[in-house]
C-alpha cells in the first residue's frame, strides 16, 4: 500500500476526519484487547474476524463488517487469511452512528471505496478528488444493524467459566441439568440467573455458540456435513436448517456478497 503505516496509533491524529488502514493478516492471527480514541470500522474482504469486546463476541464474514465506538475495547482473531481494510474516524466526523458496537451489511459501493481509501495518503487533498472520495465514503457509511452471530458476554463472574466450557466444546450435550452440575447451581437458579447475565435462554446462548464455532470453520472451507456432525446434529439439513431460522439464509449465502445483498435489501 505505497509503503502506509501499518500501526493503528498513526491514524489517530492524522489531521483528517478519516483515515483508512489496510493490513493483510494469517488465519490465527490475533489482535489484543486495545482501545483508540476514533470510532472504527472494521471489515476484512476475505476470511473472517472474532471481535470480542466487554459486551460481547461477534463473528464477521467478508460481506459484512463491525462497527467499534470510540474507547471500546476490543480484540480480533482472524479465520483463514483476512485482507484487513480499516477505517478510523474522527468522532465529530460521524456524529449519527451507533454508540454500541454492531455488526453492519457492507456494500459493493461501500466496499470499493474503503478498499481505494486504503490507497490514498493519510494527509489526502481535501479539495480534490481524494477528499471528494472521502466525502463520499461517509455519506456512504450509514450503519444497519444486519442479523450476527453475537454472543454476548456474562455479566455474572460465577457464570464465566461455564460459558467457557460451552465454547470450548459446543457440540456438547448442554442441558439445563448438565451446565447446573457444572457450575454447582441448582437448575432452578441457573435457569433464572442465566437469562439476567447474558439476556438469553442458555439453550440460545448454546446455539449462539455452536454458530460462532459453524462461522469459523465455513471461513476455513470445512464443508458442511462435518460441521454438522462436530456440532452434534443429526442431519447435514438439520444443521443448515437451524442455521437459517437464526440468520435468515443458508451457510452459503451468509459468505456470498450476493446473499449479504439481497439480505440487506
Amino acid at each position: 500500500m505505497h509503503g502506509k503505516s501499518e500501526n493503528r496509533d498513526d491514524y489517530q491524529d492524522v489531521p483528517r476526519p478519516l483515515a483508512a488502514m489496510a493490513r493483510d493478516l494469517p488465519d490465527g492471527h490475533h489482535i489484543p484487547a486495545h482501545r483508540h480514541r476514533r470510532a472504527q470500522l472494521i471489515y476484512g474482504t476475505s476470511g473472517a474476524m472474532t471481535v470480542v469486546t466487554d459486551r460481547g463476541s461477534w463473528v464477521v464474514p467478508a460481506t459484512r463488517a463491525v462497527w467499534v465506538p470510540p474507547g471500546v475495547t476490543h480484540a480480533v482473531t482472524c479465520t483463514g487469511t483476512v485482507r484487513m481494510r480499516t477505517l478510523y474516524l474522527e468522532p465529530a466526523a460521524a456524529p449519527g452512528l451507533p454508540g454500541d458496537p454492531v455488526v453492519v451489511s457492507v456494500s459493493r459501493l461501500l466496499r470499493e471505496l474503503i478498499d481505494e481509501a486504503t490507497r490514498l495518503p493519510l494527509a489526502y487533498e481535501v479539495a480534490g478528488r481524494d477528499g471528494r472520495l472521502m466525502d463520499l465514503l461517509l455519506l456512504e457509511l450509514d450503519p444497519h444493524p444486519v442479523p450476527a452471530l453475537h454472543l454476548p458476554a456474562p455479566t455474572d463472574p460465577e457464570l464465566d467459566r461455564l460459558c467457557s466450557a460451552i465454547r470450548a466444546d459446543p457440540g456438547a450435550h448442554w442441558t439445563t441439568a448438565t451446565a447446573a452440575a457444572r457450575t454447582h447451581l441448582s437448575p432452578r437458579t441457573l435457569h433464572r440467573r442465566f437469562p439476567a447475565a447474558t439476556g438469553m435462554t442458555l439453550t440460545h446462548w448454546v446455539r449462539q455458540a455452536r454458530l460462532l464455532h459453524a462461522m469459523t470453520l465455513l471461513a476455513r472451507g470445512t464443508p458442511v456435513t462435518s460441521i454438522a456432525a462436530e456440532l452434534g446434529y443429526a442431519t447435514p439439513s438439520a444443521f443448515t436448517a437451524m442455521f437459517r431460522r437464526a440468520l435468515g439464509v443458508p451457510p452459503s449465502a451468509y459468505f456470498a456478497v450476493d446473499g449479504a445483498a439481497a439480505e440487506a435489501s
